[in-house]
């Protein structure tokens, strides 16, 4: 039982060590990344984009399907 604990916490210790190099390598590599803004800039601008173009197709078969579902919901009291 105690050759078990033992590697438990061997495991245990392990995968911390893991998770906090892992952690502290993230935070180096984005603490160290100037990123490209006007790259940023384009992407959040068409995602938006995107977004707006498929909410407005989507818009009212979403609003059906969210309407027949309460209706549904209701008459089920």
């Amino acid at each position: 039982m105690k050759d078990v604990l033992t590697k438990l916490v061997k495991a245990e210790l392990s995968l911390r060590d893991g998770l906090t190099r892992a952690h502290s390598n993230f935070y180096a590599r984005l603490r160290d990344e100037r990123g490209d803004v006007p790259g940023w800039v384009l992407v959040v601008l068409m995602t938006t984009g995107l977004v707006t173009a498929i909410w407005t197709i989507a818009a009212p078969r979403l609003t059906a399907i969210l309407k027949n579902s309460l209706d549904a919901m209701n008459g089920i009291r």
